[in-house]
């Protein structure tokens, strides 16, 4: 291969990462995403990669720490350096009616509930097999 086949080739898959990952059944997947990882042609290589959501995490530099339950409003009071908390994430999932939010904390960790890792896990899942499906 030369490498503008392989050049050609990326940016193919880095269009198709995030076309599929536009898609609404990823939005709350992306919005976390998007607030971890500013380069994307190294993203889509992590996901594709990555065996599960808190492996993705890892290789982004983040720690996940699970917590039994999160308040959104006490969270939004806490954002900033003295309350620890860089960015409150909510994410209400329609069809289920439930809320798995997710906080990013300036000590490279990501505070999340235990029903809220396995859903994202989940929704990685997916994305993997729609984009392995694009190829």
């Amino acid at each position: 291969m030369t490498n503008e086949s392989n050049t050609t080739e990326l940016k193919t898959r880095q269009h198709d990462f995030e076309r599929v990952l536009s898609r609404e059944s990823f939005k709350g997947l992306k919005a976390i995403l998007d607030r971890l990882a500013s380069d994307r042609e190294a993203l889509c290589g992590q996901v594709d990669g990555a065996n599960s959501y808190e492996e993705l995490l890892a290789t982004l530099g983040y720690r996940i720490t699970l917590t039994r339950q999160i308040h959104v409003q006490d969270a939004y009071s806490r954002v900033g350096r003295a309350g620890g908390i860089k960015a409150v994430l909510p994410f209400h999932d329609i069809p289920t009616h439930s809320s798995f939010p997710t906080l990013v904390n300036f000590d490279s960790t990501v505070t999340t509930t235990p029903k809220s890792a396995e859903f994202f896990n989940e929704m990685l899942a997916a994305l993997k097999t729609q984009l392995r499906a694009q190829h």
